[in-house]
C-alpha cells in the first residue's frame, strides 16, 4: 500500500494535498530516474561479517577475540577490514586483535589498522604495527599525520613526516594541520624551512591549502596578508584554483563585495578567465543575504565569462529564496531553470521541503512530497527526515510511522538525526520495543546515540518494569562515546512530562492564585484591607515554597 494513499480521518492524503492552495511548481516527468541516494558501497554479504566482526568485537573479553574471530569462520578481505573500520569505534585492544586475525591474509591491512588505532589515539601500537611491516608505505604515515592532527598533537604530526621523509607528504601535513585548525603551526614549520633553506619556496598548492585554512578558522587578515603576499611572488603564480578558494572563503564570511572585486578586477588584471567555480559562490552569498537584485544581475554576466549557469547556480537561488519564505520567486527560479534544460534534483527540493517545515505547512509539505515521487524523483536521507520532523512536530505520528517504514523500504539507511527521531516516534506511539531495537541497531552501526534519547527510553522502560531491557540499554550506551550533558531544556523524566511533584505544586499555586482573585472581587464588598494585605502575602509565600521547595 503506497503512503500517499494512506487515510487520515477518511480522506487521503491526495485529496487534502490537491485542496490546499499551492504556487505551481513545473515538475518534469522522469519514470526513468535514478535514485538520488548513494548506493552502497559493500555487498550484502560483507555487510552481514562486518556486523557479526564488530559484535564479537565489542561483546567478547579481550582474552577470547583471537579465537572467537577464528570460530567464526570469517575469511578476511580488505573490503571487510574497511566495513569494519568505518561502521563501529573499536578500542585499541579490539583493533590489535583484528589486525593479528587479518595479517598476512589480507594485503593493504597496515594502513586501515594505523587509522584506527589512531582514531583510538592509541598512537604507541600503530607506530608498533607500522614499524613491524617494512617497508613502511606513504599512506600509513598520511594516516597517522592526520590522527595526530586531528587529536591537537601538531608537533607530533610534523615529526611523522620528517621521519617519513618522503616529499609527497608535504602537501598532507600542512593539509591536515590547517584542516584541524593548526594553521599557526603549519605557517610556523614552512617559515622555519625558508630560513633553512632560502632559495626553498612552498607550491601553489601549498598557498591554496594555508587560504583555505586561513578562512575556515576566519584569520581574514591573515587570509589577505597571504594573499598579497603571493601577489608579488614571482617563482609562484595563482591559478584558478587559488581565486575561487579565495573568493569561496569571503563568500562563507558574507563578504561578497569583496569577492566581487576580485572576480572582476584582480582576476581580470591576472589574466585568469573566470568559471562556475569562482562565479557560484557568489551567488550563493548574495542569495543567502537576500540580496536577490544583486544575485539575478550577477547570474545575467555569466555569458559575458564565456559560461553558463548550472544546477549549482540555481540551487543557490532557490535555497536563498526558501531562506527568506518566498515560494513564488523560488517556482520562478525553478520554471526557469527547467525551460534552459537544467532538470531539479532531489536537492532543489528538499530546500523547498525545508521551508514548509519550519513553517509547519504539513499540507503543503505532503503536497510537494507527493508530487516530487510521482515525478520520479527518489526522496534522500534529508527529504525523509524533513518530512518525519514536519509531521511529528505537527502531531500526525501515524503518516510519520509510514515515511520512516518507506524509507527503511526503499534502503536508505538512517544517520544520527533520522535514528533519534524515530526512537522518538516509536515511544510516542509507546512502542518501547521496536524503539530499544532501533537505538541498538544505531549502535552495532557506529552511530552514537544522543544521552537525551537514551535518558528518555531507559526513563520509560524503567517506569513499565523492563529492568532487564532498561540495563541492556544500559551497556548499550556504555560502549560508545558520547557527551552525558543533557540541555537546559530537559525537564526530566519521559518526553519532557512534568513530574508528579511539580504538578503537585503547580496545583498548590494555582488554589493560592485563586484565593487571590477570591479576595480581589471581595474587596469593594467591605473586607478590610489589612485582610487584603495578608492574603496577598500569603499568597507571596506560597508562591516562594512552590519555586524555592
Amino acid at each position: 500500500m503506497s503512503l500517499l494513499r494512506a487515510t487520515s480521518r477518511g480522506r487521503t492524503l491526495s485529496s487534502v494535498s490537491s485542496s490546499v492552495p499551492f504556487p505551481f511548481l513545473p515538475w518534469p516527468s522522469l519514470p526513468n530516474r535514478e535514485p538520488d541516494h548513494p548506493q552502497p558501497t559493500s555487498s550484502p554479504s560483507t555487510e552481514k561479517n562486518a556486523t557479526t566482526v564488530i559484535r564479537v568485537l565489542t561483546e567478547q573479553r579481550s582474552a577470547d577475540l583471537n579465537a572467537a574471530l577464528e570460530a567464526t569462520g570469517i575469511v578476511p578481505s580488505p573490503e571487510l577490514l574497511s566495513a569494519v573500520v568505518h561502521s563501529s569505534t573499536l578500542s585499541a585492544a579490539a583493533t590489535l586483535s583484528l589486525y593479528r586475525w587479518s595479517n598476512g591474509r589480507c594485503p593493504g591491512v597496515v594502513p586501515v589498522i594505523v587509522n584506527a588505532l589512531g582514531k583510538a589515539r592509541a598512537f604507541d601500537d600503530a607506530w608498533t604495527v607500522l614499524l613491524s611491516n617494512p617497508p613502511c608505505e606513504e599512506p600509513s604515515f598520511a594516516a597517522l599525520i592526520r590522527r595526530y592532527a586531528r587529536a591537537r598533537m601538531p608537533g607530533a604530526a610534523i615529526r611523522t613526516f620528517e621521519y617519513a621523509d618522503a616529499r609527497n607528504l608535504f602537501d598532507v601535513l600542512i593539509d591536515s594541520l590547517c584542516k584541524e585548525g593548526h594553521a599557526r603551526s603549519a605557517e610556523a614549520y614552512v617559515a622555519e624551512k625558508k630560513k633553512k633553506d632560502p632559495l626553498w619556496s612552498p607550491s601553489i598548492v601549498c598557498y591554496n591549502i594555508f587560504l583555505h585554512g586561513f578562512l575556515r578558522s576566519r584569520r581574514f587578515r591573515s587570509a589577505e596578508r597571504l594573499w598579497r603576499e603571493l601577489q608579488r611572488e614571482e617563482t609562484v603564480r595563482p591559478t584558478v584554483v587559488t581565486f575561487g578558494t579565495m573568493i569561496e572563503g569571503l563568500c562563507r564570511a558574507n563578504n561578497p563585495d569583496r569577492a566581487v572585486q576580485i572576480l572582476e578586477v584582480e582576476m581580470r588584471t591576472a589574466g585568469i578567465s573566470p568559471n562556475e567555480i569562482t562565479c557560484n559562490p557568489i551567488v550563493d552569498a548574495l542569495a543567502e543575504a537576500g540580496r536577490f537584485k544583486e544575485a539575478l544581475a550577477a547570474v545575467e554576466k555569466f555569458p559575458l565569462y564565456g559560461i553558463s549557469p548550472n544546477i549549482s547556480t540555481y540551487n543557490s537561488l532557490i535555497k536563498g529564496f526558501c531562506k527568506n519564505g518566498d515560494v513564488a520567486g523560488a517556482s520562478k527560479i525553478l520554471k526557469r531553470m527547467i525551460k534552459e534544460g537544467i532538470l531539479p534534483t532531489t536537492t532543489t527540493y528538499n530546500y523547498l521541503l525545508k521551508l514548509f517545515s519550519r513553517e509547519g505547512k504539513i499540507e503543503e509539505g505532503m503536497n510537494l512530497y507527493e508530487r516530487m515521487v510521482r515525478s520520479g524523483y527518489a526522496p534522500d536521507r534529508l527529504s525523509y527526515h524533513l518530512v518525519v520532523k514536519m509531521l511529528c512536530e505537527g502531531k500526525r505520528l501515524g503518516l510519520a510511522e509510514m515515511v520512516m517504514r518507506e524509507m527503511k523500504g526503499k534502503g536508505v539507511a538512517s544517520d544520527l538525526a533520522t535514528g533519534s527521531m524515530l526512537v522518538h516516534l516509536l515511544c510516542r506511539l509507546r512502542r518501547f520495543e521496536e524503539a530499544f531495537m532501533e537505538f541498538e541497531g544505531m549502535v552495532e552501526k557506529g552511530v552514537s546515540p544522543q544521552y537525551l534519547t537514551y535518558r528518555m527510553l531507559k526513563w520509560e522502560l524503567g517506569r513499565l518494569g523492563r529492568t532487564e531491557m532498561a540495563e541492556r540499554l544500559t551497556r548499550l550506551m556504555g560502549s560508545v562515546r558520547c557527551s552525558r550533558k543533557l540541555p537546559r531544556s530537559y525537564r526530566g523524566a519521559g518526553k519532557g512530562r512534568l513530574t508528579e511533584e511539580m504538578e503537585k505544586k503547580k496545583a498548590v499555586l494555582r488554589k493560592a492564585q485563586a484565593l487571590a482573585e477570591s479576595l480581589k472581587l471581595s474587596k469593594g464588598g467591605g473586607l478590610p484591607e489589612s485582610d487584603v494585605a495578608t492574603a496577598r502575602s500569603l499568597v507571596g509565600c506560597i508562591r516562594w515554597r512552590v519555586y524555592a521547595g
